[in-house]
């Protein structure tokens, strides 16, 4: 499944309830998950990190389609050419971009 593909199905799954709950609660909802990903890279099993990885990743796709702005194309634009601070494949930066 590409990047693209996966912010439509979590659009046709939740468009309705995530547009009602609208970008606040939904960030809050994101932030919640991020806290439950934590939790899973102290103490959790491979198995329940990798599920936690997947509702941040959701969760954000969800956010997204809610701002109406594609994934793709944004790290596309932001990241397609290499690093946004130097340019490079392997970023050469000495600080963080």
């Amino acid at each position: 499944m590409t990047l693209r593909e996966f912010q439509q199905l979590i659009e046709t799954m939740y468009t309705d309830k995530d547009r009602q709950r609208g970008t606040a609660a939904t960030f809050l909802w994101l932030t919640e998950e991020i806290g439950e990903l934590a939790g899973a890279l102290r103490e959790g099993t491979p198995q329940e990190r990798a599920d936690e990885f997947a509702d941040v990743f959701a969760w954000l796709a969800t956010l997204a389609n809610i701002e109406d702005i594609d994934l793709t194309q944004a790290i596309q634009g932001k990241y397609g050419n290499g690093c946004p601070g130097c340019g490079a494949t392997v970023c050469t930066c000495d600080e963080k971009p």
